[in-house]
């Protein structure tokens, strides 16, 4: 991988999937932290320049409400509550909360590996009082040679592998069986 640039990233064109894939989960990580940094820094400059900070703020060139954002969830998650393991976007979700909230719907995103949204929608039916069944995993085992190829046709499909296998599996089960509830 050649050092990313501002504006552009340069990758080996000979890269295996799994590569590419680990690159991504590593720019993903950075970018979390950079908003905790940039939240961070924020917090720091309100601190301790008052209202000379927002001629730094200006200096970034970033927008002024996405930082605004950064700071007010470096506020309001402390940060002996956050995890590593999720995203900056993740503690925006729980951001509003109480901290023994933040709390126990950070643990189970964690425990659960619930994307964003799926916090978000699970936080909005516990709210509304719905009850949100729960997912079931479902372990398909196959050779190394169908995982590739069902990989590849993810790819081409331009979806990560799970929602390809979802979609495929799905679209097989609508034109075997009526449809649900019949």
């Amino acid at each position: 991988m050649t050092p990313p640039r501002a504006a552009s990233l340069e990758l080996r064109s000979s890269m295996t999937f799994d590569e590419w894939a680990g690159v991504g989960e590593r720019i993903a990580r950075i970018a979390s932290g950079a908003a905790w940094a940039l939240g961070e820094w924020l917090l720091f400059g309100e601190r301790r320049f008052g209202a000379r900070y927002r001629s730094a703020i200006e200096a970034t060139d970033l927008d002024y409400q996405t930082l605004r954002n950064y700071a007010w969830v470096a506020r309001s998650v402390d940060a002996g509550r956050r995890r590593e393991e999720l995203s900056f976007q993740h503690h925006a979700e729980v951001a509003s909360l109480p901290g023994p909230e933040q709390d126990l719907w950070l643990h189970r995103a964690q425990m659960h590996g619930w994307s964003r949204n799926e916090l978000r929608r699970r936080m909005r039916a516990d709210r509304h009082g719905e009850r949100v069944q729960p997912a079931t995993v479902v372990r398909v085992e196959v050779s190394s040679d169908v995982a590739d190829r069902w990989r590849r046709a993810a790819e081409a499909a331009d979806q990560a592998l799970s929602e390809w296998v979802r979609a495929v599996t799905t679209a097989a089960a609508d034109a075997t069986l009526p449809p649900p509830g019949r």
